[in-house]
């Protein structure tokens, strides 16, 4: 067993040998204390959007600290978290006007089921119920536990979770079981969102399903007047070949999760969820505030990636965060035409027509790209972001 005081996640530390220390990071590798050079293929658990420690990126972040720390976001704001929520509703798909800042994608999730249950509530509906898809993973935290698989990972949690309803997952061949199950659900009137990892189920073995699947229970959601929640921690920022994966089944979520490759790996807290006007307007409109402080990073330098840009966008507020803890990665101006090492070429329809994303799923090939380690996710350097 390891002397280290450190408890790393996923791991019996009574079973593992003493874990390697890495002294340095740099591009697509990682170098261990015995100088080695190791291929992140992982990128660093999906957040190393352009490379380890981009240095453009980590002058943004020294040139932020000369003006800002914690800063509490309660009755005040500030530019940068203004431009980068503008920024990130043109980004993101047509009808979410609203940024709402979080700390991780697990917390992206539990806002957004928050969001989604007191719409309902102030509506006078009764709508308490959640539907999800077997083998999903949202997150670790009570409620996003709760709404994924349950296996050996949260069982000693089980009395405080809360029960949700499980949609099979459309293997080839019974996809319609898929949707007429949802439609069932529907049919109770009690739910009130569907929570779905759009095209590719990461941590439940990247197993895929077509974007018609997807487009097919929106249009479910719609008639029966449910919520869809986008959790896009995972196959947000390019990783199936379009910018999110709502894109693919030509749908624009009530709510959208984003994390990991939002932060570029070097800024830990950023983030929150998107949503649409009605939800904002039903829920931000009634008389309640939430201290939060957060800060994103605007970059006057030359284009990172072809993913990100800035523009023009809507009114945000967040429930947490550090100042300094931001985006860096996707403010300044950033276009999404051209040529990066990072991710390739973009065409207009802001579809990848060439890539080299380490661990970029294919949806349509059902497979991973490891052609670069660029990709995003870590654990240690996480944003999330919710859009209505």
């Amino acid at each position: 067993m390891s002397r280290s005081p450190v408890w790393h996640p996923f791991t019996q530390h009574g079973l593992e040998p003493p874990m390697k220390r890495v002294v340095s990071a740099e591009g697509a590798f990682l170098v261990d204390e015995d100088g080695n050079r190791l291929f992140d293929g992982i990128s660093s658990w999906w957040v190393i959007t352009h490379g380890h420690r981009h240095p453009a990126i980590m002058a943004a972040i020294r040139a932020a600290t000369e003006a800002f720390d914690q800063v509490i976001f309660a009755e005040f704001s500030h530019e940068p978290a203004e431009t980068l929520a503008r920024g990130l509703i043109e980004l993101a798909p047509a009808g979410l006007s609203h940024v709402f800042y979080s700390d991780s994608g697990s917390t992206a999730v539990e806002v957004a089921l928050k969001m989604a249950l007191g719409y309902f509530h102030n509506r006078g509906e009764k709508r308490d119920r959640i539907v999800v898809m077997e083998h999903g993973y949202h997150g670790d935290t009570i409620g996003a536990m709760s709404t994924g698989e349950r296996g050996v990972f949260n069982a000693a949690y089980e009395p405080l979770l809360f029960g949700v309803d499980r949609l099979a997952f459309p293997q080839a061949g019974g996809e319609q079981q898929t949707l007429d199950m949802f439609e069932s659900f529907c049919r109770s009137g009690r739910i009130a969102a569907l929570l779905i990892e759009p095209l590719v189920l990461g941590a439940g073995g990247m197993k895929t399903y077509g974007a018609d699947i997807l487009a097919g229970l929106k249009q479910i959601a719609e008639r029966h007047g449910c919520l869809v929640i986008a959790d896009e921690v995972m196959t947000g920022w390019g990783r199936t070949g379009t910018l999110f994966a709502c894109e693919q089944a030509g749908i624009s979520p009530d709510i959208l999760c984003t994390s990991k490759g939002l932060t570029g790996g070097s800024l830990q807290r950023c983030a929150g969820r998107k949503s649409s006007m009605r939800i904002f307007q039903r829920i931000a409109a009634r008389p309640f505030s939430i201290p939060v402080p957060i800060r994103p990073i605007r970059l006057p330098v030359q284009p990172l990636s072809p993913i990100f840009r800035s523009g023009g966008m809507s009114p945000c507020f967040s429930v947490s965060g550090n100042c300094n803890r931001c985006c860096a990665t996707i403010s300044g101006d950033l276009r999404m035409t051209g040529v990066s090492p990072v991710f390739g070429k973009w065409g207009p329809s802001r579809r990848l027509t060439s890539w080299c994303l380490p661990a970029v799923i294919s949806p349509r090939r059902g497979r991973a790209c490891g052609n670069c380690s660029a990709s995003a996710g870590s654990s240690s350097a996480r944003s999330a972001m919710c859009f209505i």
